[in-house]
């Protein structure tokens, strides 16, 4: 059994989702439920700093998710990657399509 949890929370105009465990055929669903609440006409910060392993079915719905973002005229931003998220990233050349934030930006803050 895997420790997944996935919140959201709304900060000054950012949707931030937070992800804590490994995105896996198992937890893609439960994912995919609370990305599907989030309104697809802003940028999406997805916080994966405590993601320490993605799959094939991750990226999918990752990619997935951006593309109905940007269909509706919003971004998505993958924040905290770590190393084999990132290297999967790297590996299927998936790295060039998606916004990351630099580790000092604050997606929590409340100022604009």
């Amino acid at each position: 059994m895997h420790d997944f949890t996935v919140t959201s929370a709304q900060f000054a105009g950012r949707r931030v989702i937070t992800v804590t465990g490994d995105i896996d055929l198992q937890t893609c669903t439960e994912l995919a439920h609370v990305t599907a609440a989030v309104p697809f006409d802003e940028t999406l910060h997805l916080d994966l700093a405590g993601v320490p392993f993605m799959d094939s079915s991750g990226l999918h719905l990752i990619l997935d998710l951006r593309r109905r973002l940007q269909a509706e005229g919003g971004q998505l931003s993958l924040v905290g990657l770590r190393d084999q998220p990132t290297h999967l990233l790297q590996m299927t050349g998936s790295d060039e399509l998606l916004i990351g934030c630099e580790p000092d930006d604050d997606i929590r803050a409340d100022s604009p």
